[in-house]
């Protein structure tokens, strides 16, 4: 600093002693008491100027500064931000410990064969580590990597386009826009597995969309995608899936903040080769037993067409008002295709119906942002000292699975001869479900569950009496299944 700017810098300090200038004033910017001891005529305006231009270059150097800089925080992930803001890495996973337990007898089967169908199981659910990132103003992704299985596999990765925000752009693999149940995070579903409505849904694909909130309350995507989590391998099956959903809350847009009000409708309309099934075979929401064997239409011989239309429709609504929330969903998957001997017109329809109460009084309204749910933070951690804080909820859901069009002319064993369906539909075609849970969130990291699961099967194909489990005739299925869990 020269001779002339520390005798202005000296003149403006005790200018403001002068001024009689008290602790507030000296808290001021130093443009404003500049300003002021040149309205005071303690300095002059060409030396006013010269200090405030000393002032702006040093406020550019520490601008840059700051912007160049990185730190290190922990905010639901390791984060790791630019000085500005404007960019950003968290890293985060989830581990998901489950216990399942079956009522099957395990002391008849004779055949000697191995089975997995009824094993009372410690099971590694979900293992994933994954990283969030933002550049910039407008840009954002995330990728995640599954640890379950014999190799790593990528599970969610995607890039984020935000230009306008009520109009943003998406492009990789992620979830696409339909069901309210799936866009929910696994982290913060109402129980340990998702109900039978979730088997029939596009989750996870690979495509593009566009998405926003136009409006407070309102929410809206339109995604095109290959269909499955995998590139296209299949020329019969070249057009895109097309899926949207569309979601109003209306108690945020009556500026109502302790209510969800949600109401929401998806659709996707697609097709899939012949010789793909129809979704594949249906098991319980325990993650037990296989009531429901779906056929397989062969595309080897008959019709020119080898590929299957299929449309599906979700239907979601929530109310909720403090601690308590009701939700439902139903869905409908139609399927439509041709064999040399008739046509097929068949429905699968799910739906379900759930009640909740945060028994510690937490309001689901604060987790609600964008047409799904966040997860449950208890008010006040949980403390092992005193055994205190920490949240608890109670709930139970009525699910229901109804493919009683497959139990029809064609489709089942000895019911005339199509010779494209290869693999007749068998054993059941309907399932009611029944679950208990309760949870307890000890902090927004960890969480434990305990759900009842009681499944009976209904409308048998053809002979069926039963599905064989450990060489016994079961219709039903009871489960009791525990989680630890372990999120950031």
């Amino acid at each position: 600093m020269n001779y002339k700017l520390s005798s202005l810098v000296a003149a403006a300090v005790a200018g403001s002693f002068m001024l009689g200038f008290g602790a507030n004033a000296m808290a001021d910017s130093t443009d404003d008491i500049v300003n002021a001891l040149i309205a005071k005529g303690v300095l002059t305006e060409e030396e006013g100027a010269l200090l405030q231009k000393g002032r702006a270059g040093e406020k550019e150097a520490a601008e840059k500064k700051k912007a160049s800089s990185v730190s290190a925080k922990y905010k639901d992930g390791i984060v790791l931000e630019s000085g500005d803001g404007k960019n950003s890495l968290q890293v985060n996973g989830r581990v998901h410990f489950d216990s399942r337990t079956y009522d099957y007898s395990n002391d008849n089967d004779t055949s000697g064969a191995a089975s997995a169908t009824g094993a009372d199981t410690f099971d590694v659910r979900r293992a994933r580590l994954g990283a969030k990132v933002k550049f910039g103003d407008y840009y954002s992704g995330e990728v995640v990597l599954n640890g379950v299985g014999s190799a790593p596999t990528l599970d969610v990765g995607y890039v984020n386009v935000a230009w306008w925000k009520p109009v943003q752009f998406r492009a990789g693999l992620f979830k696409m826009p339909f069901s309210l149940e799936q866009l929910t995070s696994s982290n913060n579903i109402d129980f340990i597995e998702r109900s039978f409505v979730d088997a029939y849904i596009p989750a996870k694909e690979i495509g593009a969309m566009v998405h926003g909130e136009p409006t407070k309350g309102i929410t809206y995507a339109l995604a095109f995608s290959n269909g499955s989590n995998a590139a296209e391998t299949d020329n019969r099956v070249d057009n895109k899936d097309v899926i949207g959903r569309v979601t109003a809350n209306f108690a945020e847009i009556m500026d109502n903040k302790d209510m969800v009000l949600h109401a929401g409708l998806a659709f996707a309309k697609g097709d899939i080769p012949k010789g793909a099934g129809f979704g594949g075979n249906r098991g319980t929401e325990a993650r037990g037993a296989s009531f429901f064997t779906a056929p397989v239409v062969s595309d080897s011989v008959g019709t020119s067409d080898k590929s299957i239309d299929r449309q599906r429709l979700g239907l979601e609504a929530v109310a909720a008002y403090g601690p308590v929330k009701l939700q439902a969903q139903y869905m409908n998957a139609n399927y439509d295709f041709d064999t040399t001997t008739r046509g097929y017109d068949s429905d699968i329809k799910t739906w379900y119906a759930e009640a909740l109460w945060t028994i510690t009084g937490e309001s689901h309204a604060s987790r609600y942002k964008g047409g799904a749910f966040g997860g449950l933070k208890p008010t006040n951690d949980f403390n092992p000292e005193n055994f205190s804080g920490g949240a608890w909820e109670i709930g139970a859901r009525y699910s229901k699975f109804d493919g009683s069009d497959f139990n029809t002319l064609g489709m089942i064993a000895g019911a005339g001869t199509d010779a494209q369906i290869t693999t007749k539909s068998a054993n059941f075609t309907e399932a009611k479900a029944f679950t208990a849970g309760i949870k307890f969130v000890a902090n927004a990291h960890v969480r434990f569950m305990l759900d009842y699961v009681k499944t009976d099967f209904n409308s048998a194909i053809g002979t069926t009496t039963g599905i064989t489990v450990n060489g016994d005739k079961e219709d039903s299925e009871k489960a009791i299944l525990f989680r630890t869990q372990f999120a950031f």
